[in-house]
């Protein structure tokens, strides 16, 4: 069985970075997409971005465009989040998910494995 953990959130000023690390563990593992959503209290889970093992490519929420980043490293089987000019409205609890078979990157229910989730809280 494969388990995702999420690491590197925090807190952090507006206009600051964080960097998000997901890495996967167990076998088998076997992941087309990885994708980061995130859930501020009250709300629902929200598309932040994905990561596409084959092609390298990336997918980007509206809200984060321009601001975030994800990349991969399949030999750590880690994907990254990188976060920059960050918002008092990006706080949330950001979670990584891979999912095992093609679909929509923005769906929620593509994805079949996912991690605990970490705390991005973000003040103004």
């Amino acid at each position: 069985q494969v388990h995702l953990v999420e690491s590197g959130g925090g807190l952090v000023q507006a206009g600051g970075s964080l960097r998000l690390s997901c890495e996967a563990s167990g076998r088998p593992f076997r992941s087309y997409h990885m994708g980061w959503f995130r859930q501020a209290p009250g709300k629902g889970r929200e598309f932040v971005a994905a990561f596409s093992w084959s092609t390298r490519s990336a997918d980007y929420g509206d809200p984060v465009k321009g601001r975030f980043t994800t990349s991969g490293d399949v030999l750590k089987r880690t994907v990254y989040l990188q976060m920059n000019s960050l918002k008092p409205e990006d706080t949330a609890v950001y979670y990584c998910a891979s999912a095992s078979a093609p679909g929509s990157t923005v769906v929620v229910s593509t994805y079949d494995q996912w991690g605990q989730g970490t705390q991005v809280t973000v003040s103004s």
